[in-house]
């Protein structure tokens, strides 16, 4: 089955910059710079200048079922403090630069372009070579300058709620950057123009690398019909890949909103295996998408450095709205669930909880289509990231038929990180000065960021410990049953919910009760625990899941 279709920003400002711009008779603005004269609104990357230790071969990588740990340098040692994490993210973008996706090159000596309310026109060059490739813009009723949202592919998306939410749409044809249906040896599009058509770089960093250019010539049109400080990006399926690896890796989109991205895209590469979903060698067989090394990896996931839970950390803290379908098993949900959840613990690190959603609780099964679940959420994410007037918090609606537990799939915990967030002003702020009202906080909130407080309660030959990922509105607790001096043939968890707090969902266990005193029994398949041996189940709900109580009792 085929399932796929640490430096602040500098303001938007001509100081003394050799720009030259012209109105053109259509109304558009005809742009040029070159690398040492451009006025930038923001950063594609702030780690460009972080000195990252030489990486691994490949042939001396470990093998680890566990995701790797978000806060670990390649010393052993972990962060500590969040102005940190600038540089800890340009070590994950090096690795998976160099085992996932190829090298995304950095902004080429020159490029040109013109923007208006129909079309954005781009044209590089680079080392004597040259390549030009356009997008369709469809623009709000008004005068603007609007913010944008690059649409790749032109399906899956709802661009009418976009555009009613007072956002523009770019139209990008990523195969013009980056040609599917072609060799990896012969690589065709605007990307490998410049960079040869051999290059090892997949489609989805060539398609990435497009949209930053885009950006580029929007941050030099001086934002009149555009603003080049508000960019966001979507897209469905393949596209959604695309859209997740764009977002993942340019500092300048300010939200990025994956759909059923499936494999190679949102899903932690480790769980597709297990999962049943579309595997790694079809996914990197089915087009060039990925970079010519994951070939090695197809097989043995488990010896990556990186895995994409890591990538959700690199959008961090800016937004991330993840849109996923429960009903396609081919597309990964479940892996998807996990690698948003793994993320989400770098959010909160940096105090950045809020900014984070990920929504598989939907209805409708058909790939790609346009949900009413979405449409609100949708609307709230644009208007706060990029029209700057909301600030409506994250939240986590993971299907129960396709919720995956963090717990199983991580040895690491997360470490309470010093300080405040390096650069947050090219992350989640507009390039005027932030208010209150419209910028979210980055310090951490029990009432608004996700938290994981355990608890823990032993009797009856059992003990059950409950860690609890909280959020605005939500929560998904995991219960660890863990078997006493001698095993046990089945359990028992009794649990009181705090006031308030109301069960949805629930996986690996049967349940009574939803609200107030709960209990949740063993099925069939995990109810023998040997002697130390633990297993688990989980619960998603709403309201405050701190404070939850639990006791266990083995039979």
């Amino acid at each position: 089955m085929k399932i796929s279709s640490g430096r602040p920003a500098a303001r938007l400002t001509l100081v003394g910059l050799a720009v030259a711009a012209l109105v053109t008779g259509a109304g558009a603005l005809v742009v040029h710079t070159t690398v040492a004269s451009a006025a930038s609104a923001g950063v594609e990357d702030e780690g460009a200048n972080c000195a990252v230790p030489a990486l691994p071969d490949a042939g001396s990588l470990p093998t680890s079922a566990k995701l790797p740990d978000p806060f670990k340098k390649l010393d052993g040692s972990r962060i500590t403090a969040k102005s940190d994490w600038t540089c800890q993210r340009e070590l994950i973008k090096k690795l998976s630069e160099k085992f996932v996706y190829g090298e995304k090159p950095a902004k080429p000596q020159s490029v040109t372009g013109t923007v208006s309310r129909t079309s954005i026109t781009v044209n590089v060059s680079n080392a004597g070579k040259s390549s030009s490739f356009s997008a369709s813009v469809d623009a709000p009723s008004g005068n603007g300058p609007f913010p944008a949202v690059v649409v790749l592919g032109g399906f899956g998306a709802d661009t009418a709620a976009i555009k009613a939410a007072g956002a523009a749409v770019i139209n990008y044809d990523p195969y013009a950057v980056g040609k599917e249906g072609t060799p990896r040896t012969n690589k065709q599009g605007a990307f490998y123009s410049i960079y040869g058509a051999n290059s090892p770089t997949g489609l989805l960093m060539a398609w990435a690398w497009g949209v930053s250019r885009i950006i580029d010539v929007l941050e030099q049109s001086g934002g009149t019909v555009l603003r080049g400080d508000a960019t966001g990006v979507t897209g469905c399926s393949r596209f959604g890949k695309g859209a997740f690896v764009i977002g993942a890796f340019d500092q300048r989109i300010q939200l990025t909103m994956p759909i059923e991205s499936g494999s190679g895209g949102v899903p932690i590469f480790r769980g597709i295996p297990g999962e049943g979903a579309q595997s790694l060698s079809s996914a990197y067989g089915e087009q060039p998408w990925l970079g010519d090394a994951f070939g090695s990896f197809t097989g043995s996931p488990a010896r990556l450095p990186v895995d994409t839970h890591e990538m959700v950390a690199m959008v961090a803290p800016r937004g991330l709205f993840i849109m996923d379908n429960p009903h396609i098993v081919n597309l990964g949900p479940k892996s998807a669930s996990v690698a948003a959840l793994g993320g989400a613990e770098v959010y909160r690190a940096l105090g950045a909880g809020d900014n984070i959603t990920y929504w598989s609780d939907i209805q409708n099964g058909t790939h790609c289509a346009n949900r009413p679940e979405w449409s609100a959420p949708l609307q709230q994410n644009i208007q706060k990231y990029l029209i700057k007037t909301g600030n409506s918090p994250g939240s986590f609606h993971i299907s129960s038929k396709a919720a995956g537990n963090l717990a199983e799939w991580r040895d690491w915990t997360t470490p309470t990180l010093s300080g405040s967030t390096s650069s947050p002003s090219t992350s989640i702020s507009p390039s005027t000065s932030p208010s209150t009202s419209t910028s979210p906080s980055t310090s951490p909130s029990t009432s608004t960021s996700p938290s994981r407080s355990p608890s823990t309660s032993t009797s009856g030959g059992c003990t059950a410990t409950a860690s609890v990922n909280q959020w605005t509105g939500g929560f998904v607790a995991t219960i660890r049953v863990t078997a006493g001096a001698a095993g046990i043939s089945g359990w028992t968890v009794a649990g009181t919910l705090p006031s308030g707090a109301t069960i949805t969902s629930a996986w690996n266990a049967n349940r009574s009760g939803d609200s107030g005193a709960v209990q949740f029994t063993n099925v069939q398949y995990n109810g023998a625990v040997p002697a130390g041996q633990y297993t688990e189940f989980g619960f998603q709900g709403t309201g405050t899941g701190t404070g939850l109580t639990t006791g266990c009792t083995a039979r």
